[in-house]
């Protein structure tokens, strides 16, 4: 891996557990193995490279999200594969996480990754529930957009919810929940 490579790592490991704020260029560089000349020679500064780290768990979190939702099955399947997938919920979420940051949120080009990320979370939620609505899959009553808010922020609430516990089973429950819920508005629930 060369330079840019393990600094751009370095970053997203550091901004995933210790937020944009509390991650300094120094601790960006020890974590790397790189000196400050080498940080400076890739990257303008800590906001250049953190935006490229946030961009690049982006692009990881909607890979991940699109390989649960683009495989086959129903609607309900689809949103549930994805809901259920295995998650470190202690953790959080790499791209969630930067929302709780005040100095992202205060700067527009730091946080655009983040609103992009969910923006395109809740319409490819959005889409899928459509495609299961116009299916005959759900009850007309349930509305698309609205469905694929609730489910991003139910993943989002129990990454808090967990961390504020510490334990993953409040994370489980909310999305145990969310799939309940989906199942219950199935006309195949109904059969």
């Amino acid at each position: 891996m060369d330079t840019a490579e393990r600094l751009i790592e370095s970053t997203r490991e550091l901004l995933w557990e210790r937020g944009y704020t509390g991650t300094s260029p120094k601790a960006i560089q020890q974590h790397a193995g790189a000196g400050q000349g080498s940080m400076y020679h890739h990257f303008s500064g800590k906001p250049e490279l953190a935006l490229a780290a946030m961009r690049r768990s982006a692009d990881q979190l909607t890979a991940q999200a699109e390989a649960q939702m683009s495989g086959g099955g129903s609607a309900v399947e689809r949103v549930s594969a994805y809901l259920l997938r295995e998650r470190d919920a202690l953790r959080g979420c790499r791209v969630g996480r930067m929302a709780m940051d005040p100095d992202v949120i205060d700067s527009p080009e730091l946080r655009r990754p983040v609103q992009e990320t969910f923006a395109w979370l809740r319409g490819r939620l959005a889409e899928i529930i459509a495609e299961g609505l116009a299916a005959g899959e759900f009850d007309a009553a349930l509305d698309p957009r609205d469905t694929a808010a609730m489910i991003t922020a139910v993943v989002q609430g129990g990454y808090v919810l967990a961390r504020a516990e510490g334990s993953q089973e409040p994370f489980h429950q909310a999305v145990r929940g969310a799939v309940a819920l989906l199942a219950a508005r199935s006309t195949a629930s109904r059969k």
